[in-house]
């Protein structure tokens, strides 16, 4: 039985942050901490973890839409936990509240929203824009 989505519905992952996840390695030179882009993949990664086991078979969730207050860097090495909550779910719409720390503070908040679709019917819509 699936579980249902459920606003307060939560999830965290832990990353230990690596050379390539840094703004050096996004071309920011001299910048080797983590990357505001390596940090909302991290987001999105917890947001789909959280809402997987509530989809039915064939359904993928899509970022639509990120607000990120990126506040402090982090270094190579560290780990960095990423705290996701559903906070609205509007039919196939699932929006998240989101935290980020790392071994010393907090370093992100923020939002993130997620639409869930099917995943044949979404490859059908990109062949179509491809032909």
């Amino acid at each position: 039985m699936r579980a249902k989505l459920e606003v307060g519905r939560s999830y965290q992952n832990q990353t230990r942050v690596e050379e390539w996840m840094t703004a050096q390695k996004a071309g920011n030179a001299g910048v080797d901490v983590l990357s505001t882009p390596m940090l909302l993949q991290l987001v999105e990664e917890a947001a789909m973890q959280c809402v997987a086991p509530t989809l039915e078979p064939g359904t993928v969730t899509l970022g639509t839409h990120a607000e990120i207050n990126h506040i402090a860097a982090t270094p190579v090495g560290f780990i960095v936990r990423v705290e996701v909550e559903v906070i609205t779910v509007d039919g196939k719409r699932i929006a998240f509240a989101f935290s980020a720390f790392d071994e010393r503070e907090k370093i992100a908040e923020g939002t993130h929203e997620r639409y869930a679709t099917d995943l044949a019917k979404f490859k059908e819509r990109i062949e179509e824009k491809q032909a």
